[in-house]
């Protein structure tokens, strides 16, 4: 077995990360009815790369890129007992090496880093009906917080 590399992505991942951007979107829009039925985009991946509020990273198994996920620092509401938190995102690990831990890997890197930007607070959003999502990031230590309702006017 490779040993798992993670990493800060570089624009040189661009390519690869624009397909697992199209993964989550086509593993979510079963959960999402609101969804465009034309090509969309979730996140403005040359702009996380740069920016010193997100680190965008990425998993590799033998040289090759398997996974991703961010970090980005927010500011909390006025009422909140911590000032910042880290919102993780763009969770994604190719269907073949699923179940292997390489998302608990990503979120323990995360996790570090934002640790080390003072953040002692982590938040992120899984459609609640992705039942398996929702295990995988019950199984790392997150708790189920709260439902966004919807409803068609």
């Amino acid at each position: 077995m490779h040993t798992l590399t993670l990493r800060p992505a570089t624009t040189q991942d661009l390519p690869t990360l624009l397909k697992f951007e199209q993964g989550i979107i086509s593993d979510e829009r079963p959960f999402d009815p609101t969804h465009k039925d034309e090509t969309i985009h979730y996140y403005d991946l040359p702009a996380m790369i740069e920016s010193p509020l997100v680190e965008l990273i990425v998993a590799e198994l033998g040289g090759i890129t398997v996974g991703s996920g961010y970090a980005r620092l927010e500011k909390a509401k006025p009422y909140k007992k911590f000032e910042q938190f880290a919102y993780l995102g763009f969770m994604y690990v190719v269907p073949e090496h699923r179940g292997k831990g390489i998302n608990a890997h990503v979120m323990g890197y995360l996790r570090e880093w934002s640790k080390k930007q003072g953040v002692t607070e982590l938040r992120l959003e899984v459609y609640c009906e992705n039942e398996k999502a929702v295990r995988a990031y019950e199984k790392v230590g997150f708790m189920r917080y709260m439902y966004t309702m919807r409803m068609e006017a």
